[in-house]
C-alpha cells in the first residue's frame, strides 16, 4: 500500500481586522447607547472586574453595522494573505468560525467565501464561541497535513455589538410589557466586541521572515459533564437545561418576548473554566504531550479575573508560568470571542520579539459549554523579514528605459516612454498581488503550479510570434521608415517563434511529459489576450502594437530572471528547468533595444500616442488575466 502523504504544517501569515476607532471605557454607551436612556449600573462593575480599558465596534451610535461580520472576516483574510506568503486567492481550503453570523443560513463560511471572492477552494463553517476558531485552525491543519490541500486560509470573526445596542434591549422590554432582562443579559455587554483574525497556512515555511510550525492542537470539551453557560437562541434555568429553544415558541415575537434571542452568560456556571483549563493543562504535561520550557504562553483570558485565577491554581500545582512569558491583548482590544486566538497571535507575530527556535503555547478557553484548547507552535525561519534580495525588482520610481527623464522634454517618444512607464509601474503593482506571482515571489509555489504555468506560457509565446508576424504584414512599406519599423517586427517573431520549444523542455525537466504541454488548451484569459493582440494586429499599420510589446518584453527584461533564480531555488529545480525564464532575463534587454529604435522611427500624433498606450494597458490587464485563470478553460 502507498503510504499516506504527511506533511509539516506553517502558519506563514497572521492578520487582523478592527472595525472602527478605539473606543475607551466612558464612550461605550455612545456606542451601545443607554438603555431607556439610563446609564447602566452593571457597566462600571463588569469593567472593574476584567480590566478592558479599550475595544472595537462595527456599529455606529444609531446601532447601524458599518462592516458586515463576513466583511470584517474577509479583511482579515485579506490581511493575513498580503503579510504572509501565500495570496488570499490562492488558499485551497477556508475554514471559518464565529459566534452569531450574519445569517442563520447559509454557512459563515459561505458568507467569508463569498465577501473574500476565493474561487476554487474548499470551505467549512465552525459555530461555538472561543474556542471554535481553533477547531478551524485543527481542520485546516488536518487538510494541508494529509496533503489534500497545500494551502488553506482559517478566520475567526465576531460582531457582538449589534446584539448589545440599547434598541434591542428596548424592544424586547416593550414586549415584555416593561419587565427588564437580568444581570445575565446584560453583563456580556461589558464584556463582548467586534473583531477579524486570520493565519494562512501552507505545508512549507515562508521564504522569508517569520514561520510558525503547528506542533500540535488538544482540544477538550466537557460538554457531557457540564450543561450550557453561555448561549442564545433559548431559554433555560439558571444552572439548568434549555427550556425551550428559539424555534419552539408559536412565534417569533414570543420567543423575543421571553429573551430567548438575547445572548446571555449562566454566571453560576462560569467558575468551571479555569479549573478545566488548568486540569488539561497538567494533564499535557504528565502525558509527556507539553514541556514547560516554552518562550511565550499565549492565554486567552477573558477577564482579569480569570487570569489571577489561573495564575493562582498553577501556583498551587507548583507549575508557575513566569510572567515575562504571558503575552495578552485583551486590555487594548477587548474580547472578542472566535477572533481572540487570532488577533493574539497576530500582535505577538509582527511585534518584533519573536526568535527562531522559540516556543509558544497558546491555551484558548470558551465557556458556552466549557471547552478548553491548547496549540504548541514553534517560531521557524530568519529574525529578518528584509530579504537580502527582495521580493520583485519593481520600484515606482525606476524607469524602464534610460532614454526617459524627469527633464521636460518636447520630444514626442520621450512622451510616449513616460506614459508607457507609467502603466508598466501599474502593471507591475497588480501583478505581485496575482496568487501564482505571490506564491513564486514568497517561495511557496508548488511544483504543479509552476508546471501548470509552463503550459500557459507556451501557449501565449505560440500566439505572440504569430501576432508579431501578422502586424508586420500590415505595415505598409512604401515609407523607408515603416520598411524598417517592419523589419524590426520581423526580426523580434524571428527571434521567439521557437521559444517555445524551450517551455516544452523546462516541462519535461521539471518531470512532465511532453504530451501533456504540447495537447494542452488556452485558458479563459490566453483566450481573451490571443483574440485581442490578433485583432490589434490585423489592421493597417498597427503601430500601437509597440504598446503590447513594451509590457510584455518589460515582463522578461524585468522580472523573468528573479522568478527564475525563486522557483529553481524554492523548487530545488536544476538550471534546465527554469530555461526560458532565464534566457528572457538576459536576452529581453536587446529586444528592449529593439523596441526604443522602434519607437524613434515613428510620427508620434496625439492619436497614435492614446491608441498605443491604450493597447499597453488591455495587454497588461489580460496578460494578468491569463495568470488569474491558470486552470479554468
Amino acid at each position: 500500500m502507498k503510504a499516506e502523504q504527511v506533511n509539516e504544517v506553517y502558519i506563514t501569515g497572521l492578520g487582523a481586522f478592527m472595525p472602527g476607532e478605539p473606543v475607551n471605557n466612558d464612550q461605550i454607551e455612545d456606542v451601545l447607547g443607554m438603555i431607556n436612556g439610563k446609564p447602566s449600573r452593571a457597566k462600571r462593575r463588569v469593567l472593574g472586574q476584567n480590566r478592558i480599558t479599550s475595544r472595537h465596534y462595527a456599529i455606529d451610535a444609531s446601532g447601524h453595522a458599518r462592516w458586515s461580520n463576513a466583511q470584517m472576516a474577509a479583511e482579515a483574510l485579506r490581511n493575513a494573505g498580503s503579510r504572509g506568503a501565500i495570496p488570499v486567492g490562492g488558499i485551497g481550503y477556508l475554514a471559518a468560525a464565529t459566534t452569531l453570523s450574519d445569517s442563520l443560513a447559509p454557512g459563515f463560511a459561505s458568507l467569508v467565501q463569498g465577501e473574500a471572492k476565493l474561487s476554487g477552494c474548499e470551505i467549512a463553517s465552525f459555530g461555538g464561541v472561543c474556542a471554535s476558531s481553533v477547531a478551524a485552525l485543527k481542520s485546516a491543519y488536518a487538510y494541508v497535513r494529509s496533503g489534500l490541500a497545500t494551502s488553506a486560509g482559517v478566520v475567526g470573526s465576531e460582531l457582538a455589538s449589534r446584539h448589545f445596542h440599547a434598541k434591542k434591549y428596548e424592544a424586547i422590554e416593550s414586549v415584555r410589557a416593561g419587565e427588564m432582562l437580568g444581570f445575565d443579559a446584560e453583563f456580556l455587554r461589558w464584556m463582548l466586541s467586534d473583531g477579524a483574525g486570520a493565519a494562512i497556512l501552507s505545508d512549507r515555511p515562508g521564504r522569508n521572515g517569520l514561520s510558525l510550525k503547528i506542533d500540535w492542537i488538544d482540544q477538550r470539551s466537557v460538554a457531557d459533564k457540564l450543561p450550557v453557560c453561555m448561549y442564545a437562541g433559548a431559554e433555560k434555568a439558571t444552572g439548568g437545561p434549555f427550556q425551550k429553544t428559539w424555534g419552539d415558541y408559536s412565534n417569533y415575537l414570543e420567543a423575543v418576548g421571553a429573551g430567548a434571542l438575547t445572548l446571555r452568560q449562566d454566571l453560576d456556571l462560569l467558575s468551571h473554566i479555569v479549573p478545566l483549563g488548568i486540569a488539561h493543562y497538567m494533564d499535557l504535561i504528565r502525558s509527556g504531550k507539553l514541556s514547560t520550557d516554552f518562550d511565550w504562553f499565549v492565554c486567552h483570558f477573558s477577564s482579569h479575573v480569570f487570569r489571577e485565577e489561573i495564575v493562582d491554581l498553577l501556583g498551587k500545582a507548583d507549575a508557575t508560568i513566569p510572567e515575562e512569558k504571558w503575552f495578552s491583548n485583551l486590555y487594548t482590544k477587548g474580547n472578542v470571542g472566535s477572533a481572540s486566538f487570532f488577533v493574539l497571535l497576530e500582535e505577538l507575530f509582527h511585534s518584533g520579539r519573536l526568535k527562531p527556535g522559540q516556543k509558544i503555547l497558546c491555551m484558548i478557553p470558551e465557556s458556552a459549554r466549557f471547552i478548553t484548547a491548547f496549540v504548541q507552535l514553534t517560531v521557524v525561519g530568519e529574525s529578518s523579514a528584509i530579504s537580502a534580495e527582495p521580493e520583485t525588482e519593481s520600484d515606482a520610481a525606476l524607469s524602464l528605459l534610460s532614454t526617459v527623464n524627469t527633464a521636460a522634454s518636447s520630444d514626442p517618444k520621450v512622451e510616449v516612454l513616460r506614459q508607457l512607464v507609467s502603466v508598466w509601474t501599474d502593471f507591475e503593482l497588480a501583478l505581485g498581488k496575482v496568487p501564482i506571482v505571490e506564491r513564486i515571489n514568497h517561495g511557496t509555489v508548488t511544483l504543479a503550479e509552476y508546471q501548470l504555468l509552463l503550459c500557459n506560457l507556451r501557449q501565449q509565446v505560440m500566439d505572440g510570434s504569430r501576432w508579431i508576424a501578422r502586424g508586420a504584414s500590415h505595415i505598409d512599406t512604401a515609407d523607408a521608415a515603416h520598411a524598417r519599423l517592419r523589419s524590426l517586427f520581423i526580426k523580434h517573431g524571428v527571434d521567439e517563434h521557437r521559444d517555445y520549444q524551450m517551455l516544452e523542455r523546462d516541462y519535461v525537466a521539471t518531470g512532465g511529459e511532453l504530451d501533456v504541454i504540447q495537447r494542452h488548451p488556452r485558458n479563459i484569459g490566453s483566450d481573451a489576450l490571443s483574440a485581442w493582440m490578433f485583432n490589434a494586429a490585423s489592421e493597417p499599420n498597427p503601430f500601437w502594437l509597440l504598446g503590447a510589446m513594451f509590457i510584455i518584453e518589460g515582463l522578461g527584461n524585468r522580472l523573468a530572471a528573479g522568478w527564475a533564480r525563486r522557483l529553481q531555488r524554492g523548487l530545488g529545480l536544476p538550471a534546465g528547468a527554469v530555461s526560458f525564464l532565464a534566457y528572457h532575463g538576459v536576452n529581453d534587454t536587446a529586444h528592449f533595444d529593439h523596441l526604443d529604435e522602434a519607437l524613434g522611427l515613428l510620427p508620434w500624433t496625439d492619436a497614435l500616442v492614446a491608441r498605443t498606450v491604450r493597447t499597453a494597458k488591455v495587454t497588461a490587464r489580460l496578460y494578468r488575466l491569463q495568470l488569474e485563470e491558470l486552470g479554468h478553460y
